[in-house]
């Protein structure tokens, strides 16, 4: 499985933006995909994650109600809107999948594959 995030850039408190992740490989087989992020000196900390077959959907706390994941099945690809930015939101934020793990799942110990990671900033 491989997976490419895109999308970051520099925003403005209260803008909004899109992650996109394109998703190839064996695909029939993940049971989730997710988005993480990492802010700058702190541990990789988990946003929101689908179950790919059920597309059930869960969030953190701290983006629930602003931030959406979704995925396009014809394109392969997996997204993450992310509505009314803080600047606490600034970080590297990575898409990531499993095979195997719960889809639920919200520790990134859990998720064998990754994106490369794309930088989403938010200026006050």
């Amino acid at each position: 499985v491989q997976l490419q995030a895109s999308g970051g850039g520099l925003v403005q408190t209260g803008d909004s933006l899109r992650l996109s992740c394109a998703v190839s490989g064996r695909t029939v087989s993940l049971s989730t995909v997710g988005w993480f992020r990492r802010a700058p000196g702190k541990d990789r900390e988990f946003v929101a994650v689908m179950s790919w077959r059920w597309r059930n959907t869960y969030y953190s706390d701290s983006v629930k109600g602003r931030f959406t994941i979704s995925r396009d099945d014809a394109k392969n690809m997996v997204y993450l809107q992310m509505n009314s930015l803080k600047p606490e939101d600034t970080a590297v934020y990575y898409c990531a999948a499993d095979l195997a793990a719960y889809w639920r799942s919200t520790d990134p110990s859990r998720y064998n594959y990754w994106g490369q990671g794309t930088q989403v900033t938010v200026s006050s």
